[in-house]
């Protein structure tokens, strides 16, 4: 059952999208297009609704209430990736562009996580194997503490979100062959809050974040120090991301915000205007040692994730919910499995 509303939610999603897309062929870029838009922003904000499925709901709001929104917006105003300056989209590479998080990348250059492909093949393989052998560790989270337990979810987080993508881009990339840029740039190796956020972690929010917000708040502040404008842009756009990751933490666990995910992005946001503040300031004469800022870095993002970002995942039982299916689909694919069997 869950399946079936799954796939009808997304062919609806297919179906929104196909419209905007003769809209667009039909309507200039501006306020009549944007207008035109609005049931479908209504309709992706709403459909993680339909779903229960854990997994089902947090791609569907990552992908669609999010993501997809975004993009539609800026392509209601003739930017964005789904505007081109020379011909249009074709239809399936617009349906791709929209409903998923990649980015397609122009030049010859390889953006292969690993390297090789053989290299990148072993890496996600790594990746796959750490998350299968965690979902056995969670057995015996009732002998673990409590933020034993959540620096648990941390690396799940991680190594889920980057195998969604990794896989998400291989399809893509398998089925057009376009080239496109990876989502992640190892963000364990960042050696400061300005390069997490802005140069490895989730890189597809932060491509959609830069032209929504960002840019935007830039040119709405102009009137101020450029200094001051761009702190306040970054506390815009670290608002915006709080702001969203609510939203997705309210379609995946039911309850209402307590706004601890909000100021995990406001403190982040407050630092990183801090860092930059500071940067400017010694302008290149002094410099933390590369091992110390990557020290400094993950230290603050574990220290403040356990306090204030991670705890969601506890208060909606989403952790629970999600090993549930993993059991779940283990007892399926065991089941199919026989029947194969028994079949040959």
């Amino acid at each position: 059952m869950e399946m079936v509303s799954f796939i009808s939610a997304w062919c609806l999603v297919i179906i929104s999208l196909c419209y905007t897309y003769v809209v667009a062929r039909l309507v200039p870029n501006g306020m009549r297009r944007m207008i035109l838009f609005i049931p479908v922003f209504l309709y992706f904000f709403i459909v993680p609704l339909s779903l229960s499925n854990i997994h089902a709901v947090g791609i569907t709001a990552f992908f669609i209430s999010w993501l997809a929104n975004f993009k539609l917006f800026l392509f209601a105003l003739g930017r964005g990736p789904l505007a081109s300056d020379t011909k249009p989209l074709s239809l399936p590479i617009f349906l791709a562009v929209s409903c998923l998080p990649i980015k397609i990348h122009l030049s010859p250059k390889s953006y292969s996580q690993g390297g090789s492909s053989r290299e990148g093949l072993l890496y996600y393989t790594i990746m796959a194997t750490l998350l299968v052998l965690m979902t056995k560790v969670y057995e015996y989270n009732s002998k673990l503490p409590n933020k034993a337990v959540l620096t648990l979810y941390a690396i799940h987080i991680y190594l889920l979100l980057e195998l969604i993508l990794a896989a998400t881009a291989t399809m893509v990339r398998a089925m057009s062959g376009l080239e496109l840029e990876p989502q992640f740039n190892k963000p364990y190796l960042a050696t400061s809050l300005q390069d997490f956020w802005g140069r490895r972690w989730n890189l597809a929010v932060t491509g959609i974040l830069r032209p929504t917000v960002y840019e935007p708040m830039i040119q709405l502040f102009s009137v101020l120090d450029p200094n001051w404008s761009r702190v306040l842009a970054v506390l815009a756009t670290f608002v915006v991301s709080g702001l969203m990751h609510e939203l997705i933490f309210f379609y995946m666990g039911g309850l209402m915000p307590d706004w601890k995910v909000m100021w995990f992005f406001l403190v982040h946001g407050l630092c990183t205007t801090v860092e930059i503040a500071v940067k400017k300031k010694v302008n290149g004469r002094w410099r933390l040692p590369t091992g110390v800022g990557r020290v400094l870095t993950f230290g603050f993002v574990m220290v403040t994730g356990l306090w204030l970002f991670l705890p969601v995942f506890n208060r909606g039982n989403i952790f629970e919910r999600a090993l549930e299916e993993y059991a779940y689909a283990g007892a399926l694919a065991a089941e199919l499995k026989t029947i194969m069997a028994s079949l040959l």
